[in-house]
């Protein structure tokens, strides 16, 4: 029910101002813009329009019924301002992303500023990511002696975290003490979350120790803190001790363990999380797809599509994030059909989206589709980023274009300012060597220097592994001396020199490499291999008897490489009675 602007009229003036400062709370509380305004025109029919404390009040309540216009016009219209006219002004303008250089403008511009306007302009620049500009705000304010509270280190500390500056961290902690301020929970929380980001776990868990009152999100950034500092373990410990979870610390721990390279422990506890009856978040999801893509689980990775679809539609869940991820997921598992129908169906996209096409049809070998995805992009007027370029660099590298690969080279940094880096070079080279152009990508690599570039471990071993398949001997050793020193403890380096030594009949060098890397104790790590069966992963190693079902896993794979071999005789006749023909 609105209520009506009808203000009686008390005998004293204090009365007056108290009738309407209770009658614009009305306001504030029911967001009622229409009966501000009323009030506004009847204090404009008497002297009271240019009472300071009910003009900051009209100021303040046009700004949370959300009508910046208005807002800067009562603030125009008082003839004396005070500090709370401006902070209140400069609030408003920093409710809104898009005014944030107005309230940069505006705080230059007031006349005197204090801890307020200080920690309303640290606030809004934190939260926008402006991190650097904060702490000079925060450095400034503490050099004017204007001292700090609550307010300033909610502000401030998340600033330190988004440039993970430790020590300016430690410097806000040590000034909380000078101070004397006595930390809430609220304080607490950011100093964890803060210290977390910036790699400090110890530091994280000695201001959790000495909370009194710990909440949901004390326990979560402490949960962060040690995922962040790859100590999973602790970080599980702190999930299962603490006395309540949400979403939110369900989410910090699977993401902590998909980012940390654990994602079949990621991929269970999201299947634990399920069973407990938690709904998942947007992040939740995001970082369960991207555990299935990159353990190739597409039938988990579809169950949880259709979770998405019956669960979150019309919702906020699935949105830009989720659908890039899927995208991924799809696309990483070989299912580019999937990946086209969400691309194409997508409201909409941004570059991740189109990077994740461009990359994925290279990826899956769909050099063609790749490209074609790419001009697309440039059509549409999206700006293509260095990821974009490795997608395309990648897709000519399989198709055989070398050509067209030194072109986008180019073409990346005259058109889109773009510099190529070490991983551009990296596929070009590969993309050199698939061609028999091992001379060429050797030059390549050593013209790097020219452009500041150093070479890197991806580089050699593309040459390396070129070399192998073609039997280049002596670039194949220069790749294999350069990657000894880059890459020492890599034992499939050695393997592979030895390999081409022993190709090419030259028994005494291969027998060396082998004894070097005997000498040095490396050991060239066992490959590995899966498959999704009935939404279970099942693992193959070399000589690996441990599975319960070993006898009959071999004699099926034994059943298989007979039937190669016949497959294989079989066509080698069928070509001879052709050529007979």
């Amino acid at each position: 029910m609105t209520a009506t602007a009808s203000v009686p009229m008390p005998a004293t003036a204090a009365d007056i101002i108290e009738c309407y400062l209770s009658q614009i709370e009305i306001c504030i509380s029911s967001k009622d813009l229409k009966l501000g305004r009323l009030l506004h025109s009847r204090l404009l029919k008497t002297a009271l329009n240019l009472h300071t404390l009910l003009s900051n009040r009209l100021i303040d309540m046009y700004a949370k019924c959300g009508s910046l216009p208005c807002t800067i016009s009562s603030f125009d219209d008082l003839p004396f301002k005070n500090h709370q006219s401006w902070n209140t002004l400069l609030a408003a303008y920093s409710r809104d992303s898009r005014f944030l250089h107005s309230a940069r403008h505006l705080f230059d511009d007031m006349p005197e500023r204090n801890l307020v306007s200080y920690n309303t302009m640290i606030s809004k620049l934190s939260h926008h990511g402006l991190h650097q500009e904060a702490l000079k705000l925060f450095s400034e304010m503490q050099r004017k002696g204007l001292g700090m509270d609550k307010f300033t280190v909610v502000g401030i500390a998340p600033a330190c975290a988004g440039l993970s500056d430790l020590q300016s961290l430690r410097q806000l902690h040590c000034a909380i003490i000078y101070h004397g301020m006595q930390l809430n929970c609220i304080m607490s929380n950011v100093l964890i979350d803060g210290y977390g980001k910036c790699g400090d776990a110890i530091a994280a868990r000695q201001v959790f120790d000495q909370m009194e009152v710990k909440d949901i999100v004390s326990w979560t950034s402490l949960i962060g803190a040690y995922t962040n500092a790859n100590r999973l373990d602790d970080a599980y410990r702190v999930f299962i001790s603490a006395p309540s979870r949400n979403a939110v610390s369900w989410t910090a721990l699977i993401s902590g363990f998909e980012q940390n390279g654990q994602e079949d422990a990621a991929v269970d506890l999201f299947e634990q999380m399920l069973e407990e009856g938690v709904c998942p978040t947007p992040f939740t999801l995001v970082s369960f797809l991207s555990a299935c893509a990159r353990l190739g689980l597409i039938d988990r990775g579809k169950q949880v599509h259709c979770y998405m679809l019956r669960r979150f539609i019309g919702f906020d869940c699935f949105n830009i994030f989720t659908h890039n991820s899927l995208i991924d997921m799809y696309a990483k598992c070989g299912d580019m059909e999937s990946a086209s129908v969400l691309f194409d169906n997508m409201p909409g996209r941004d570059v991740v989206s189109w990077n994740t096409m461009v990359t994925g049809f290279a990826q899956n070998g769909l050099a063609k589709e790749s490209l074609d995805v790419f001009e697309r992009m440039v059509q549409v007027g999206i700006t293509p980023s260095h990821v974009t370029f490795l997608g395309v660099l990648l897709a000519c590298s399989h198709a055989g274009l070398v050509s067209e690969g030194n072109r986008i080279l180019r073409f990346m940094e005259k058109e889109f300012e773009v510099c190529p880096g070490i991983e551009h070079y990296s596929i070009l080279i590969d993309a050199l060597g698939r061609m028999n152009q091992l001379e060429e990508a050797m030059k390549v690599i050593e013209s790097l220097h020219s452009t500041g570039l150093s070479s890197s471990v991806g580089m050699w071993g593309a040459l390396l592994g070129a070399c192998q398949v073609h039997g280049n001997i002596e670039l194949g050793r220069r790749a294999a001396e350069s990657l000894f020193v880059l890459d020492p403890e890599n034992g499939a380096r050695y393997v592979t020199l030895s390999n081409i030594y022993a190709a090419a009949g030259k028994w005494s060098e291969a027998r060396k490499v082998r004894l070097v890397m005997k000498g040095k104790g490396l050991r060239k790590e066992a490959g590995c291999s899966w498959i999704e069966v009935k939404g279970g992963k099942k693992v193959f190693v070399p000589e690996d008897g441990s599975h319960s079902q070993t006898e009959e896993i071999y004699e099926m794979l034994s059943l298989l490489v007979e039937q190669m071999k016949e497959e294989r005789q079989n066509s080698f006749n069928l070509f001879k009675n052709i050529s007979k023909e």
